[in-house]
């Protein structure tokens, strides 16, 4: 029993450690990204190109003041970024980041690198918590009593609603392929060829799956081109503008943990997850721990990918936006849905 315990702790606080460092990295990448994409310099005064200036602005946010205007409702106000951060922690747990090679720790099978390995409706456990992320949102922009917070929080429900659906249909066919709801099902149902020489990568199979998961992923974490609630140039801040010092970076920290679970999920469902193509890792510790950095390598990259949109494309406009949603998002993942279950029924894939 102790030692079921101990290994799923390691697991967790490996997973929490990771997380928790990636944001002040991701801050980094994030300033560093936009200055080399607007050619400009970015921060590059504090430690060797800048790598401590997340440590900087991480000391200016807990030592800010602390304010909480008049005439909020105080509960709620203070509830919000703690839902919040705790809703982007915990959809990781049902994130395999590595292959289950029999590997033993403390005399019990790992069952893989995953927090929740008997988590057999993994799938619909991450839909389900990360939805809740939404009701951060909407409490952080009713509790403010402010005007601009209320117009971000109510375009947040709108563009949850939206994008969740489109996303869930998208997600159908991957899970049709594997024949599970387990994610590491879906890594292996991946694994070998396709048409005999491609791999059997989500990208490749179930393209217009992939491109609208990936375009709902970024609606989904708020990042622009889909960053509406926040929209500087309308809402001052949107949902968040009443916010300041560790309760603005509790909703700061969330938005990029939630990059790194898209990131993950984009991996796991249309890119092979932690395997490559035409190669077959090794079994033991080399090959268990070769599968994680191929991982962290694919999600590395996603990340950017984030980054690189953002200071690439321009905002939407809301009526736009909702327009992509229902009219184009939904209708290209039905016929996503589609296309998997003919393919299946002719053996195509």
């Amino acid at each position: 029993m102790w030692a079921d315990l101990a290994v799923i702790g390691i697991k967790l606080a490996v997973v929490l450690g990771v997380l928790l460092t990636t944001v002040p990295i991701m801050v980094w990448v994030e300033r560093r990204g936009s200055a080399l994409i607007q050619d400009r310099l970015g921060p590059n005064r504090v430690g060797p190109m800048g790598l401590f200036q997340p440590v900087v602005d991480a000391v200016k946010l807990m030592t800010k003041e602390n304010l909480i205007p008049e005439n909020v409702d105080r509960f709620l106000y203070l509830l919000a970024p703690i839902i919040a951060l705790i809703v982007a922690l915990s959809t990781f747990i049902a994130v395999p980041f590595g292959f289950d090679s029999g590997l033993e720790l403390f005399g019990q099978k790992i069952h893989g690198f995953i927090v929740a390995p008997d988590l057999n409706i993994g799938v619909l456990y991450i839909f389900a918590i990360a939805s809740l992320a939404v009701y951060s949102i909407v409490l952080a922009g009713w509790s403010s009593n402010n005007k601009y917070s209320l117009y971000g929080g109510i375009r947040a429900s709108a563009q949850s609603i939206s994008y969740e659906l489109a996303m869930t249909v998208s997600v159908v066919g991957v899970l049709m392929a594997a024949g599970s709801l387990q994610l590491q099902n879906v890594v292996t149902a991946q694994s070998g060829t396709w048409l005999g020489f491609l791999p059997r990568w989500g990208i490749l199979v179930q393209p217009l799956g992939a491109i609208t998961f990936i375009i709902a992923a970024f609606a989904e974490t708020n990042r622009l081109p889909f960053d509406l609630p926040e929209a500087e140039a309308e809402l001052v801040a949107g949902y968040h503008t009443e916010y300041s010092s560790m309760k603005f970076a509790a909703f700061f920290m969330s938005e990029y943990i939630h990059m790194v679970t898209s990131s993950a999920l984009i991996t796991i469902f249309f890119f092979g997850g932690w395997q490559l193509p035409w190669i077959t890792l090794p079994g033991g510790w080399p090959g268990a721990l070769l599968s994680i950095g191929i991982f962290g390598a694919k999600v590395a990259f996603f990340l950017w990918f984030f980054v690189w949109i953002r200071w690439t494309l321009p905002r939407f406009r809301f009526d736009q936006l909702m327009a992509l949603g229902w009219k184009v998002m939904i209708p290209v993942a039905i016929l996503n849905f589609l296309w998997v279950g003919v393919a299946m029924a002719l053996h195509w894939i």
